[in-house]
C-alpha cells in the first residue's frame, strides 16, 4: 500500500500526490495506491492485510532531495484526529487490531514553497524526479529487508 498525501493547491505540498500519480502510471502489479489531502484515523483500515506500507509526503526540513525512514507506531500529540502523522495511523491500527501493523516507511520529499495557489517550485520538481527514481526501486523489490537496507544507506 502506498499513501501519497498533501494539498495540490499549496505549492510543494503537492509532492506526495504527484509522486503517487507517477507511480500509478506504471501500473505496478500487487501495489495499491491511495491519495488524500491528509492522513486520518480511517486510513488505519487501509493497512489491513498489507505486507508493507509506504507513506509519501512533502517535507520542509529534510535534506534534499528526499529522506527515507522506517516508521514505528506512536501516538500523536495532537488533540484531534485530523492531519495525523503516519506513526499515529500505525498506532491506531495496532490499537484496533491488537497486533502490530505492517512494516511501514516514510518517503519525505523536500519542498520549498507551501503557499496557497502556488505551483510546484523548480527545486521541488527536481526532488520529485529523484524521489520517483528511488520509489521505482522500492516498488521493484517490495521486501522488508531490502527497504530497511535502503534506510541505512540514506
Amino acid at each position: 500500500m502506498i499513501f501519497g498525501y498533501g494539498n495540490p493547491s499549496r505549492g510543494d505540498d503537492a509532492l506526495g500526490p504527484l509522486l503517487l500519480e507517477k507511480l500509478q502510471e506504471l501500473e505496478l502489479p500487487g501495489i495499491e495506491c491511495l491519495t488524500d489531502f491528509q492522513l486520518q484515523v480511517e486510513h488505519a483500515l487501509d493497512l489491513d492485510g498489507r505486507e508493507l506500507a509506504l507513506f509519501i509526503d512533502a517535507h520542509l526540513t529534510c535534506q534534499p532531495p528526499f529522506a527515507f525512514t522506517q516508521l514505528i507506531p506512536e501516538s500523536d500529540r495532537s488533540y484531534t484526529t485530523h492531519a495525523m502523522s503516519p506513526s499515529a495511523v500505525l498506532q491506531v491500527y495496532q490499537d484496533i487490531n491488537h497486533r502490530l501493523p505492517p512494516p511501514a516507511f516514510m518517503l519525505s520529499i523536500r519542498g520549498e514553497r507551501f503557499e496557497l495557489g502556488e505551483g510546484l517550485s523548480p527545486a521541488a520538481q527536481a526532488n520529485l524526479e529523484a524521489a520517483f527514481e528511488f520509489a521505482k526501486t522500492l516498488c521493484a523489490k517490495p521486501e522488508l529487508s531490502y527497504w530497511q537496507d535502503l534506510c541505512e544507506l540514506r
